[in-house]
């Protein structure tokens, strides 16, 4: 625990006091025979949130509820306390003549967090708030640890992730996300089960990572001896089956890629890959819009969606639009009258488009694409014909070789899911995995790699058949109205405090505080620049408007090592985009839900084709003469847009 100073005690102190305060109640129940812990079951009869909508039918009749107690009103001869369960939460009006003496004077020591069974009947209050009239109390579960105080609750974004379990008790929206969630994957479950798909499982640990442009984890199989790989993708075990005349398969699973964290991106994710024989991207197109229609319709009651502020309308025909005619658009470059790589990279370097020695034409025309075109596509639209280069697993176009069979859905300028006429030549497939050999030898470490056994299995014969890959991550963001991908992963990834379990421990000790106490911190071997070596007038300085920006999202800037990009709430209710190149120093997933300090009036700059407009303010100092940098960061009590004087 912090030793931060409160009231003459320290918050270790304090803690720990409130924690013994609750055994001692522990110990005087279980001297009186009543042991909460001893408990094996209980009836729970009813929800909350069922005893409310059924009100007029369920009225002075008894009904058993159980839940958490999330607040405790103690007056004389009768007290009010509130029960949370799955549902929401419903009031209890506790009587001492209705329950007894002995299990009143219980009741009085109960504690926030306790976990409680009520017996009772349903009523409704003068003020008018249905109630159970409690008639008998069972203490379930003692709450040994105190829960976050009740007015500002669970808000530090990091311990929200951490501790994930405190955040379903004390924030009920974030409950209702994964409750949410569970419906979404049970709507895609049904609507495939419906049309004739059948849900397989494939291997995790594989030899040959592929299907993907990903970097693998990488771990050894002890019994067998040998290095394996945890999957990127489910594609090619999937379409292996298709070969076998499993003519429509699905999978929803986890897969594991060793890439970078920010709002849109978790190492392990969940993807859903469903092939189906004897159609292709098309088809694909067709069953993608209607699946994600019928999805929202099912879980949020209609199609007309809002998120991040912004109408979605998933009820109209979705756009549809190919690579070069979105570049054309966006841009005013028309790669369909570029016809040689010297042109492509001419044209890149008048745009200014960073590209590689190793990109081709095709992906060049990707990378205009990723500048000029993702952040327009806010209503769904279907981005069709990509270049070959970037397709290593799709059928060409038959009047076009260049470009192949493939979509990418995106929808407020993100990617939603990856779809192709299949390859199913073998001799073309071998060709494509040869050249995603070589890209690996020159050092792309997120290159296929040729995968014999796929090959043969396309060489025995698969159908025609198109694919999809959706990511159920970012659906599930898209449908709850969740900013990153963390609000919808129970236990994001999230990096270890500590080196080993009694260092994570006593760094999480060390940050319960607001403040680390200076007394943890070894300054011996910091440098600070010296005090007034420049002055200014009150007047200039007066003119920097320094205000309270709140991280709503934070990523890393395309092609830079240094910049991080920044969407932040400044309190005016449009979003503030800053750029500042303290990578080395942050992660961008760290930053998400921090409270930092800006200079707001600055004229934008342009950094890397992005208009930066503002100023983070950081620390800056010397240690073993490097220079570090770090972020004010401030209580996150202070709303957005607060001015500092």
């Amino acid at each position: 625990m912090s030793e931060v100073k409160k009231g003459g005690e320290t918050l270790e102190q304090d803690v720990h006091r409130l924690m013994q305060v609750r055994l001692d109640k522990l110990d005087e129940l279980k001297a009186a025979g009543k042991d909460p812990f001893e408990i094996t079951t209980y009836e729970q009869g009813i929800h909350a949130a069922e005893i409310k909508a059924r009100f007029a039918e369920l009225k002075d009749t008894e009904v058993s509820v159980a839940g958490r107690m999330m607040s405790k009103r103690v007056m004389g001869k009768a007290s009010f306390c509130a029960v949370r369960d799955l549902s929401g939460d419903i009031q209890i009006y506790v009587a001492r003549d209705a329950v007894g003496e002995e299990a009143y004077a219980f009741f009085k020591k109960y504690d926030i967090g306790d976990i409680i069974g009520v017996r009772g009947k349903v009523f409704e209050t003068k003020t008018g708030e249905i109630s159970i009239h409690a008639e008998e109390l069972t203490l379930l579960t003692k709450s040994m640890q105190p829960l976050p105080e009740k007015f500002h609750g669970l808000t530090d974004t990091d311990q929200r992730y951490r501790q994930r379990y405190i955040d379903l008790v004390m924030n009920p929206e974030v409950r209702e996300t994964f409750v949410k969630r569970s419906k979404i994957i049970s709507s895609i479950r049904r609507y495939l089960d419906d049309r004739g798909f059948m849900e397989v499982e494939t291997p995790m640990l594989v030899s040959n990572a592929g299907g993907a442009a990903a970097r693998p984890f990488e771990t050894h199989y002890n019994a067998l001896s040998e290095d394996v790989k945890l999957r990127i993708s489910l594609e090619l075990y999937l379409k292996r089956l298709i070969v076998g005349g499993l003519e429509r398969v699905y999978e929803i699973g986890r897969v594991f890629r060793n890439e970078g964290l920010d709002a849109r991106h978790n190492p392990e994710f969940t993807l859903m890959e469903l092939y189906q024989a004897y159609t292709d991207y098309e088809g694909m197109m067709n069953l993608t819009e209607d699946m994600f229609r019928h999805v929202a319709r099912e879980v949020n009651g209609s199609a007309k969606i809002m998120y991040s502020g912004t109408e979605i309308d998933l009820e109209q025909p979705f756009r549809r639009i190919t690579m070069t005619e979105a570049v054309k658009e966006y841009s005013g470059v028309d790669f369909a009258t570029i016809e040689t790589l010297e042109e492509a990279r001419a044209v890149a370097k008048e745009k200014g488009v960073a590209f590689e020695e190793r990109h081709k034409k095709g992906d060049i025309l990707n990378l205009f694409f990723e500048t000029f075109c993702e952040e327009h596509m806010i209503q769904p639209t279907f981005v069709t014909d990509h270049p070959i280069e970037i397709s290593p697993l799709t059928k060409k176009k038959p009047n076009n070789p260049d470009y192949v069979e493939r979509f990418e859905l995106f929808i407020y300028g993100r990617e939603m899911c990856n779809a192709y006429s299949e390859l199913n030549d073998p001799i073309d497939q071998r060709e494509r995995f040869k050249a995603q050999d070589a890209l690996a030898a020159a050092g792309d470490e997120e290159a296929n790699h040729t995968d014999e056994d796929f090959l043969n299995a396309l060489n025995v014969g698969m159908p025609p058949t198109g694919g999809i890959g959706y990511g159920i991550d970012r659906l599930v963001m898209l449908l709850t109205d969740s900013p990153a991908i963390r609000d919808v992963l129970l236990f994001p990834t999230m990096k270890t405090l500590g080196k080993n379990a009694g260092e994570t421990e006593k760094a999480a000790e060390a940050e319960e505080g607001f403040f680390t106490p200076n007394a943890k911190i070894d300054f011996s071997k910091v440098k600070v620049e010296p005090l007034f070596e420049e002055t200014v007038d009150f007047e200039t300085f007066s003119k920097s408007d320094f205000r309270a920006v709140k991280v709503k999202d934070c990523k890393a800037v395309p092609k830079s090592k240094k910049l991080l990009q920044f969407t932040l709430d400044d309190g005016t209710g449009t979003d503030r985009t800053i750029l500042s190149g303290i990578h080395a120093y942050y992660e961008p997933e760290e930053l998400i839900g921090k409270t930092l300090i800006a200079i707001t009036n600055l004229p934008p700059r342009p950094m890397m084709g992005i208009e930066s407009c503002g100023m983070l303010l950081s620390a800056v100092n010397e240690r073993n003469g490097e220079e570090e940098l770090h972020l004010l960061m401030v209580d996150n009590h202070i709303p957005a847009g607060a001015k500092l004087y």
